[in-house]
């Protein structure tokens, strides 16, 4: 990202990135990271990509990709897995309304970012986009960050660096 390019994108979010509750994503592992880097990591691809696409609403499309993931665990309690995978979209959009005027396109991608998983089909290109960038940012997180460290667990117990009592 050049320089110019990325004081853009900042000057655009800025006003997320210091929220107190968004902050609180700092806390909330997701894909190996925390839930604050991974909804960065989408929101500065879905910018990058929008503007190379000369895309109209791009910096409406970047605030959305920001927010897409914008919920704390303990808002979804007692859910995990595909239940989680439903319902948090929901929960993100919930919690950004309370600090955000969201447009209908912008409620759009938040709520159906993890389509196909929820079975709600996006309305606007732009939902696509947000879309296949989480679907490719999750891929490589889980692959960069989290399927190394159970592979290095894996090899500790294997050469048995690490014993386990008998």
């Amino acid at each position: 990202m050049t320089k110019k390019s990325k004081d853009e994108f900042y000057s655009l979010v800025e006003d997320i990135t210091n929220n107190q509750k968004f902050n609180k994503l700092n806390k909330e592992i997701h894909h190996g990271i925390s839930r604050f880097d991974h909804s960065l990591r989408v929101a500065k691809w879905t910018y990058l990509v929008a503007k190379c696409l000369h895309m109209k609403k791009k910096e409406e499309t970047t605030r959305a990709a920001l927010l897409h993931d914008f919920y704390i665990d303990k808002d979804l309690e007692g859910q995990r897995g595909i239940k989680k995978l439903g319902t948090h979209p929901n929960m993100a959009l919930q919690n950004s309304l309370e600090y955000y005027a969201l447009n209908a396109m912008q409620q759009d991608i938040i709520t159906k970012h993890m389509f196909p998983c929820t079975l709600n089909l996006p309305k606007y290109k732009e939902t696509w986009l947000v879309s296949v960038i989480d679907k490719i940012v999750s891929t490589y997180e889980m692959l960069r960050f989290k399927a190394s460290l159970y592979i290095g667990i894996y090899l500790l117990f294997m050469f048995e660096i690490i014993r386990l009592p008998r």
